[in-house]
């Protein structure tokens, strides 16, 4: 093993203390915007869904109740998201040293399989009306469904997450809220329209129909999220990330021969952590060249939490138990 550089340790915690004042004064104030947004979303979604089901119960439609029922779980998935961002804002301790800011990345992994399980209910109910479809009062389910379109859209307006360059203000927590949201808007603007077709054409059919094409939406909205969620429980590099690039930019940084060990995944919502060990026989400038590097992540791929190692020769020990892509070969 080659000998490390023991200077590596001062220079990221001196980093790090204008990186925390930083998260202090910009990611600790979206935090509570951030709760905020999830706390209006769900009360008003939850009110909303209330009188749709009581409407729906009272007109006996599918489309307004499987509506009721799609809006119910998605306030189940906004309390999650909810809570996980709240749990969030929690300190790091010296048992989760990270805090709870991995709560972000479980939540919309909860909230993409509470999408699925509802999808297949009511793609079944649909199917099973299809044969003898009731007669349904149009005029409710349009007025009801017109009032979910603007609570759903106003709802997703406080969700919106604003993608910054390279990854920056990335939110799968709040990314999975504003798409159920707007899914919702969808779905009701199908229902207004089914209801206009029962009211002028009497096609009854309209109503199971509206209920499936709610299951299909649900189902291809939960399919991505459920796939990213999953992949970033999975500690996956973050799919706005190209690991190459980074790896490419780290090797081509003053005095780097090589680099070895280098992981990229997501702690939570907004910060994106690296571990990677760089060869660099120099010792004259390391303190200066970690902050360089820290802030060149930082504006380069939006990589807001790394730790680097720093070697002064290639004989590592570890590097034969490497497999690809993690460690790179030396510039020639």
């Amino acid at each position: 093993m080659a000998p490390h550089d023991h200077h590596d340790a001062h220079a990221h915690a001196h980093d790090h203390a204008r990186h925390d004042h930083h998260d202090a004064h910009g990611h600790a104030h979206a935090m509570p915007n951030t709760t905020r947004a999830f706390a209006i979303a769900t009360l008003v979604n939850l009110a909303y869904t209330l009188l749709e089901a009581g409407y729906g119960f009272w007109t006996d439609s599918l489309a307004l109740l499987s509506d009721a029922l799609h809006n119910f779980g998605d306030v189940l998935g906004l309390a999650l998201a909810w809570g996980a961002a709240s749990m969030a804002r929690r300190a790091p301790t010296e048992r989760h040293t990270y805090g709870w800011r991995r709560a972000t990345l479980l939540s919309p992994l909860g909230n993409a399989l509470l999408l699925v399980g509802f999808s297949g209910a009511l793609g079944w109910e649909a199917v099973r009306r299809f044969s003898s479809p009731p007669e349904i009062p149009a005029m409710p389910v349009i007025v009801v469904a017109t009032i979910g379109i603007a609570v759903n859209l106003g709802a997703a307006w406080l969700m919106r997450d604003g993608h910054g360059s390279h990854g920056h203000g990335h939110d799968l927590n709040r990314r999975g809220a504003f798409l159920h949201l707007i899914a919702d808007a969808a779905v009701s603007l199908a229902a207004v329209l089914a209801g206009f077709g029962m009211l002028w054409f009497d096609w009854r059919w309209l109503d199971p129909a509206t209920a499936l094409l709610v299951a299909v939406v649900v189902a291809v909205s939960a399919f991505g999220l459920l796939r990213d969620a999953f992949e970033a429980a999975m500690d996956a590099v973050p799919r706005n990330l190209d690991q190459a690039r980074v790896l490419a930019w780290l090797a081509e940084q003053p005095g780097v021969e090589a680099v070895h060990h280098l992981h990229v995944w997501s702690l939570g919502a907004g910060e994106i952590a690296l571990t990677a060990h760089l060869v660099r026989p120099a010792t004259d400038d390391h303190d200066a060249f970690l902050d360089a590097v820290v802030h060149g992540l930082d504006a380069q791929f939006g990589i807001n939490h790394p730790t680097l190692q720093i070697e002064h020769g290639r004989a590592c020990e570890h590097d034969r138990h490497d497999r690809a892509p993690h460690g790179a070969a030396p510039r020639g």
